[in-house]
């Protein structure tokens, strides 16, 4: 490699110093000191050591348990982004150990977005997904989460990413980076029949899993997956010259490709569709959880979708963590592990699931928040705003912990019920404290306590800043500014790529919609009634928190709305959903069987930001045609 002239390395500096790219030929000039016999590498690639120490954790709130945990350990259903969430995971004592740095998950399983532009159709001609991170953003979305989840991983963990032909080959490397090349295991290929259009290649009918060790303790369950003799022939089999082998009792070794676990397209009356986007069969997920976790072992999926991996994880005796970032994944987990059968395809007689909770992350409840004891809710905030939690005193003023090394105060709005926080509480803190604290100081508040706009006061050298909840993120504080987790508006978008930054309260949108029964628009079915329910929405305005007022026209904010048309009063069990770009050809009118309703109904509006309005409405609200008001 030859030497940098005077010139090019004066152009370097002065780069460096105007923050600016370099040329891509420098690439090859500049003598880097590497370990890596080779790499991807690719724009916006970033040091695993950053991707760790910057990604921003969010903590987790529980919305609700169902079945009774007594306390103990419950199996984790999370919505939210799960970059964040998986970070926010590295504090849970049961899922990651702080002080050995080790990962307590034994099976990661993981179906991402397969990065493509193209459209797919499912069985029955539906819109599957349609992914829109493409290229090296795709590549550096999903190698921030495997990166996590090596940390995660047990030391005698198993990985299975699934993907397909388009950017298998990329991801493979990166995990060759993350897991190491001597720890891969397998590329096991899924191939399935069913029809295909192409005329100018062979027909695509497989997708890849790469399945990696964490290292040489990854023990692997064979006899457990082992596949039955077609012909139910166990006598001995003749090998070579006159060498006889004994057939194994239960069956033959299953190979790295599968092809007796039909897909959707050809077994499109399966039992076990629930009509969610991209579902994978139970029985692919029983051959990978019983090969790399045994009874109690924790399987986690954070892509998960339709939740498949917990279904299977339920019914084999697995501890599962399910992560999503949809609303419509969360509700249809729910609902599905709520209706399990005890055997795989969803046969058998009805399972009841072993505890679960649910959870929120990033988008929180703040309701559930200010009713919290003051210890939890000063424990919550300090994690919010990425605090130490570290309690101690200067100047006789008790703090509670540091932001970077600048130290941090949680206004105790309870036990001071009658103190507000204005420029003089600000004044008089400052002469307590005087030059004994740094160039920053943290206070976190309830925003209705505060009495001034600004996000910091100056005093003297000193910027006491406000972290104010409920608030968006705050862009002095927070560089990357704030991004929520946005819900689709078309079934195409439901598994969207999503990096979401930050945290947000839920905010109840405005709506005012008519509600009504009327004389069927189309030709009458011989099964179903000619008088149809009519939802009218004429009006729908989500209410966003903000520094900078957020501007949508009426209804624009609507994601999809989901309805339980037998509300049993207790746990939203969905039944149909809406999405808002057909609702919008319908002029904004949901449409469904009268019939369908029974003794009472549940209507959940979603906007795109995550924020619900829930009704619960009788038939009897939906009166004729005089039209019952929301």
């Amino acid at each position: 490699m030859r030497k940098l002239n005077k010139e090019e390395i004066e152009f370097i500096a002065q780069c460096l110093k105007q923050d600016k790219p370099l040329p891509d030929i420098y690439r090859y000039i500049i003598p880097f000191e590497t370990k890596k016999e080779y790499e991807l590498t690719y724009e916006g690639k970033k040091r695993e050591e950053d991707i760790l120490a910057e990604t921003m954790a969010v903590p987790l709130q529980p919305v609700k348990t169902f079945g009774n945990g007594n306390g103990g350990w419950t199996n984790k259903l999370i919505f939210g982004d799960n970059l964040q969430v998986l970070k926010a995971l590295m504090d849970d004592p049961e899922v990651y150990d702080k002080n050995t740095g080790r990962g307590k998950v034994r099976l990661i399983y993981i179906d991402p977005p397969f990065a493509t532009k193209q459209e797919f159709r499912g069985s029955q001609d539906q819109k599957a997904y349609q992914d829109k991170i493409i290229g090296a953003q795709f590549l550096e979305f999903l190698r921030k989460r495997l990166v996590f989840l090596r940390e995660l991983l047990a030391d005698d963990g198993s990985i299975y990413v699934h993907l397909d032909w388009k950017k298998g080959h990329y991801v493979k490397v990166l995990m060759d980076e993350i897991f190491g090349e001597q720890n891969f295991r397998n590329e096991i290929v899924w191939c399935y029949k069913g029809a295909s259009e192409a005329k100018d290649r062979f027909p695509a009918k497989h997708e890849t899993l790469f399945f990696y060790a964490k290292s040489q303790l990854t023990s692997f369950n064979y006899d457990a997956i082992r596949v039955p003799y077609k012909d139910d022939n166990k006598k001995p089999a003749k090998w070579g010259e006159g060498e006889i082998y004994e057939k194994h009792p239960l069956g033959t070794k299953c190979l790295d490709w599968f092809s007796d676990i039909p897909s959707f397209m050809t077994a499109s009356q399966a039992k076990e569709i629930i009509g969610y986007p991209t579902q994978k069969p139970e029985k692919l997920l029983e051959r990978i959880i019983k090969a790399s976790s045994n009874e109690g072992d924790f399987v986690m999926d954070c892509f998960a979708g339709s939740g498949t991996t917990g279904a299977v994880a339920e019914k084999l005796g697995r501890r599962w963590i399910m992560i999503d970032c949809g609303k419509l994944a969360i509700y249809t987990m729910q609902k599905r592990l709520l209706n399990l059968r005890e055997e795989i395809g969803n046969h058998g007689k009805p399972l009841k699931p072993k505890p679960f909770t649910l959870y929120n992350a990033g988008l929180y409840d703040y309701k559930m928040v200010k009713d919290l004891p003051w210890d939890k809710y000063r424990e919550f905030v300090l994690k919010l705003f990425q605090c130490r939690d570290e309690k101690y005193r200067i100047a006789g003023v008790e703090l509670d912990g540091y932001l970077g090394r600048d130290f941090v105060m949680v206004f105790n709005y309870k036990k001071h019920k009658d103190v507000i926080l204005d420029r003089g509480f600000i004044d008089d803190l400052h002469k307590i404290l005087g030059d004994k604290v740094g160039y920053r100081f943290f206070i976190i508040v309830p925003a209705a306590s505060v009495m001034f706009f600004e996000d910091y006061i100056e005093k003297g050298k000193t910027k006491y800043f406000v972290l104010r909840i409920p608030y968006s993120i705050i862009d002095e504080l927070h560089r990357k500014g704030f991004t929520h987790i946005k819900q689709p508006i078309r079934e195409a978008d439901v598994n969207d790529t999503i990096d979401a930054v930050g945290f947000d309260f839920i905010q109840i949108p405005d709506m005012e919609c008519d509600y009504f029964i009327e004389d069927k628009k189309e030709q009458m079915k011989m099964d179903k009634s000619n008088k149809e329910t009519v939802i009218k929405i004429n009006k729908f305005k989500s209410n966003i928190l903000s520094k900078k007022p957020l501007k949508f026209e009426n209804r624009e904010t609507l994601s999809m709305i989901m309805v339980d048309y037998d509300y049993d009063g207790e746990v939203f069990d969905f039944d149909d959903i809406f999405y808002a770009e057909d609702i919008k050809k319908q002029d904004w009118e949901v449409r469904f069987d009268a019939n369908n309703i029974n003794e009472q109904v549940m209507i959940i509006y979603i906007d795109i930001f995550g924020n619900e309005k829930r009704e619960v409405k009788r038939r009897v609200d939906f009166s004729g045609s005089n039209k019952a008001k929301c």
